[in-house]
């Protein structure tokens, strides 16, 4: 008998009361987005689990997908049986005959969810332990740290065994904070931005800006890359590429050096906004971190923020930059970021941009120039692309599946 469901547990959304159900057709959402390459697959949710059903399709792949859908607090490969006595323990054994390599010990861990079945926990721990001690020649049992836990959960509904429970995501499912737009240039700190942003709930959408023939097709296809990394906590993940060419040049040449870069990230910053409010998002997040770099000041950050009263998201704006690239490492997206293709930000960058820019300045030499035209015609010409997850990588489940 092999596993035909997985079985997954809640985690902070079976805190939300009177909203949890909310939350919960959030999850399932994103389940579904995230194994959209798995048309057999069907998903069931209750007030306390959900259960993805396989219908005969990979498990080993649907498990490495689970694993980034935030929502999850841990999830086990399951097999479903009914209540009767006999047929569990046939298959608990079936299970753990599987799984078991010689020399290992194991415990049993039974949850009577439906209280009104006939036996207790601690009558079903014994009823399971003795009947694999009886079949299994030199088992040991350990219940403080076995190598094998197998676990019954015994429901109204029917019973689910497993002997695996593998850590889930954590956080809040996709959406169910509201809508943002992330900009997301082609360097390490606006991935894990978003990372940590869809961890909270946010469903975000991308906003990148892209300058040929300064900027290459290359340079395009890495952030295409990295969406997709993003799209794999969520399922899907929606990218803005903003032609920003003629803006930029205009920059250069009408605005003072030192103060181009100021200049370059309002107006990025205006154009998003404008994405913002036709996508009825709420926020923009950036991967800003105090001090990192001349645009992350303090007073750079004043300056530009004057162009917008929306919220602007800053979740890395603590972080040390070895903190932010260990999480990068984490969720596979330093390597692409680290390709050799230059973004628009980094190559116009001033010889000494200014770190402490006025406000006043900056719009005074903005003044000189309409840039209104402009930003209509970057937001008329934008090309969107909705990208889906990319395949990741399996675990060794072959015989369970």
């Amino acid at each position: 008998m092999n596993y035909d469901r997985i079985l997954i547990r809640y985690g902070e959304l079976s805190t939300k009361g009177r909203n949890r159900s909310k939350f919960i057709e959030k999850l399932a959402n994103s389940i579904r987005g995230t194994l959209h390459e798995f048309p057999n697959v069907s998903i069931r949710s209750t007030r306390d689990r959900t259960y993805v059903i396989l219908n005969g399709e990979d498990g080993r792949q649907i498990i490495e997908r689970l694993k980034g859908v935030f929502g999850i607090q841990s999830f086990s490969p399951v097999i479903k049986t009914s209540k009767d006595i006999e047929e569990m323990k046939a298959a608990v054994l079936d299970l753990f005959k599987k799984v078991y390599k010689e020399g290992q010990t194991f415990k049993i861990t039974t949850k009577r969810a439906d209280k009104t079945y006939f036996m207790e926990t601690n009558e079903l721990n014994h009823v399971f332990g003795s009947h694999i001690l009886q079949n299994v020649p030199n088992l040991t049992v350990n219940v403080k740290q076995p190598d094998i836990n197998m676990q019954i959960e015994i429901r109204p509904e029917a019973a689910y065994i497993s002997c695996e429970t593998i850590q889930g995501a954590g956080g809040l499912p996709a959406g169910s904070s509201g809508k943002a737009m992330l900009m997301l240039s082609g360097g390490i700190d606006s991935p894990v931005a978003g990372f940590v942003s869809m961890k909270r709930g946010l469903q975000l959408e991308g906003v990148h800006f892209y300058s040929p023939p300064f900027t290459s097709e290359r340079a395009k296809q890495k952030v295409i890359d990295l969406s997709a990394k993003l799209a794999s906590f969520s399922g899907h993940f929606r990218l803005h590429i903003v032609p920003f060419t003629e803006i930029q040049q205009l920059i250069h040449k009408q605005v003072p050096e030192n103060y181009t870069m100021t200049t370059t990230r309002r107006l990025m910053l205006r154009i998003t906004d404008r994405i913002r409010e036709r996508q009825e998002a709420l926020a923009i997040v950036t991967g800003e971190s105090l001090g990192q770099v001349a645009s992350q000041t303090l007073e750079s950050m004043f300056a530009i923020n004057d162009v917008t009263n929306t919220p602007i998201l800053r979740p890395l704006i603590m972080m040390d930059k070895s903190d932010i690239v260990e999480i990068a490492q984490s969720i596979d997206t330093h390597d692409i970021s680290i390709r050799p293709f230059e973004d628009c930000c980094t190559i116009f960058v001033p010889a000494s941009p200014k770190t402490k820019p006025k406000r006043d300045k900056v719009i005074h030499y903005e003044s000189y120039i309409d840039f209104e035209p402009y930003i209509q015609k970057a937001v008329a010409n934008i090309e969107t692309i909705d990208i889906k997850p990319q395949e990741n990588k399996i675990d060794a489940f072959d015989e369970l599946f």
